[in-house]
């Protein structure tokens, strides 16, 4: 911001556009987009409670899913409570501690899903090419330390993330693009050279979703190398294991690859894409997830049947 006398100073608060150039739709836009965000909490909340009252469904593939469930509903309530005042209510004004703090637990929740995300990788490789080794391997209280690492890691990539933004003097703008604070977004606004910004955003990427994503492919094609080798039965019984986790991998990354790529690469005045691309990022996984792996898995499918006093012989052949 500029102060009185034409001198820079920080930036004291922010105005968050919601969704440019639709500000008029944006009051009715908040009625499906607050449906979604129910049926996410709805969905991974239920995953939560049938994993932790179904003691048969204590073991490491599920718990993973627990976590990654309870990641999705931090992630959507990190955003989308001020996203509905936005829509409904013009709330657009958002203290800069409290874009700070925004910003913080959208990306180190982010970052802790990529580490589950790679041990449900590692989980299933383990079950499939060493299926006598998986239950040392993966024991409860190993299981227990990686879901403990995952937040660690998450939080320690992001710690330089305030000190980073607070160097920073704002100038002649405080408007940000998007609907929720992102890195991003937020130095783009500084009138002072982002190269340290720039670099720790890559160094990020690379260390925590550029690394995850390789170690993920490589897991399942090891997984494929000995699936291939199995019967047409086993085959089909392995893969059927890895299906929700794959789609859940492609419905976390895909959308933040190309947020990504639009924020590098994209033109300055296509301002609608990234946030479309920002909203997907945070609000799809989170309804998708639950639904992926309860439609996939038939043992959450069996128990969200039996929560909601529905019988499988209606929907079984």
């Amino acid at each position: 911001m500029v102060g009185p006398n034409g001198n820079e100073s920080s930036a004291t608060y922010f105005i968050l556009i919601g969704l440019p150039g639709l500000e008029e739709a944006q009051f009715w836009l908040a009625f499906p987009l607050c449906s979604l965000y129910l049926i996410a909490v709805l969905g991974n909340l239920t995953i939560i409670y049938i994993v932790r009252t179904e003691h048969s469904l204590h073991e490491p593939m599920y718990i993973f899913l627990c976590m990654l469930s309870g990641l999705d509903v931090l992630i959507s309530t990190s955003s989308m409570p001020k996203m509905m005042a936005i829509f409904w209510f013009n709330s657009t004004t958002i203290q800069f501690d409290a874009c700070l703090l925004q910003m913080f637990a959208i990306h180190s929740l982010s970052g802790m899903e990529s580490t589950v995300l790679l041990a449900m990788a590692f989980d299933r490789y383990v079950a499939i090419c060493h299926p006598l080794r998986h239950a040392t391997v993966l024991t409860l209280p190993r299981v227990t330390k990686i879901g403990m690492a995952a937040v660690v890691r998450g939080v320690a990539l992001m710690a330089p993330l305030p000190v980073f933004i607070k160097r920073l003097p704002f100038c002649s703008s405080n408007i940000l693009s998007h609907s929720y604070c992102l890195h991003q977004d937020v130095m783009k606004l500084a009138c002072a050279d982002i190269h340290v910004n720039i670099i720790y955003g890559l160094i990020v990427i690379i260390s925590a979703i550029g690394l995850d994503s390789l170690l993920i492919s490589l897991s399942y094609l090891l997984i494929l190398k000995t699936v291939l080798g199995l019967t047409r039965e086993a085959q089909a019984k392995a893969f059927g294991t890895c299906v929700s986790h794959v789609c859940a991998v492609f419905i976390f990354y895909v959308p933040f690859i190309g947020l990504s790529m639009v924020h590098r690469f994209g033109k300055q005045h296509d301002s609608l894409l990234p946030v479309i691309l920002a909203n997907t990022y945070l609000l799809v996984p989170p309804v998708l997830n639950p639904i992926v792996y309860g439609v996939k898995t038939k043992e959450i499918r069996q128990r969200i049947l039996r929560l909601f006093h529905v019988t499988t012989h209606t929907l079984d052949p």
